[in-house]
């Protein structure tokens, strides 16, 4: 590892540097002062109404197949993990009142 390596963001970060850290080893002499600092949240806007509004967006076939073979529709969202389902029931209810 030489000289340059050691001052890449990420090996910095392994180190346990905080970004204001990072960023005054990095941008060193050219007088970086932090503006504002916030902390970041976890939060996702996922809903059962955006997972209706994909269903929508398949062939009412392909979400009737589901429907037939699983007995429900599920998904769940990639960013925060959440499992969403809806009975065949539901499903059909909710298409109806969409047209």
């Amino acid at each position: 590892m030489n000289g340059e390596d050691l001052a890449l963001p990420a090996n910095l970060m392994l180190e346990g540097q905080t970004p204001i850290d990072i960023a005054t080893i990095l941008l060193d002499g050219l007088g970086m002062e932090p503006l504002n600092q916030i902390t970041p949240k976890e939060f996702c806007e996922c809903s059962e109404e955006k997972l209706f509004r994909s269903l929508r967006l398949l062939p009412r076939e392909e979400v009737d197949d589901v429907l037939k073979m699983e007995g429900k529709i599920e998904a769940r969202c990639e960013f925060c993990g959440k499992v969403y389902r809806m009975g065949p029931d539901e499903v059909m209810k909710r298409f109806a009142e969409a047209s």
